[in-house]
């Protein structure tokens, strides 16, 4: 019967992790305290380590009160060290690196095609592969770029269009 209270516990510890996780970009990160380790998140990885433990090991020992106090040490030592991990993951995982976002100024350069055919007097539209994304953009060149021309960026207009040139054959 404690085996199955200890379960209960520990499921509980995960279900208010989930919800930590979950709900912390709902409710603007509540929890997180000064150092950027989640109290609540912690408290529900030590909740669920403290159940789980314990119930392996009174379901080991088959009942008895000294198994239950044995279930209870070790699901505090379990707990102790699930509060440590989860703390130490959390900060691991709020710290990550990201790239830059790109700009515009990161359009020029790059190379890509034609794929509406751009003229002296109108804009034409290409396709740009920046950041691992295909973009298409407006553009404008001082030669007429057919269909399918390969191109590069000289110089960025705005967010969206571009001047281009177009790439020689011996390049």
């Amino acid at each position: 019967m404690a085996a199955w209270a200890f379960l209960g516990i520990g499921g509980l510890g995960v279900l208010l992790l989930a919800l930590t996780l979950v709900g912390a970009d709902l409710v603007g990160g509540a929890g997180i305290d000064a150092d950027g380790t989640g109290m609540l998140e912690t408290g529900a990885g030590c909740l669920g380590g403290f159940g789980f433990a314990a119930a392996i090991v009174c379901s080991l020992d088959g009942g008895g009160f000294t198994g239950l106090l044995i279930a209870i040490g070790v699901g505090v030592v379990a707990a102790l060290g699930a509060a440590l991990f989860t703390s130490w993951l959390l900060r691991r995982m709020r710290r990550l690196p990201t790239d830059a976002t790109p700009t515009r100024a990161d359009l020029v350069g790059t190379r890509g095609v034609v794929v509406t055919p751009v003229r002296p007097d109108r804009y034409g539209e290409v396709r740009v592969r920046m950041a691992g994304q295909q973009i298409k953009l407006s553009a404008r060149a001082d030669v007429e770029l057919p269909l399918g021309a390969t191109i590069v960026v000289v110089a960025a207009l705005s967010d969206t269009s571009v001047v281009v040139s177009p790439v020689s054959s011996d390049a």
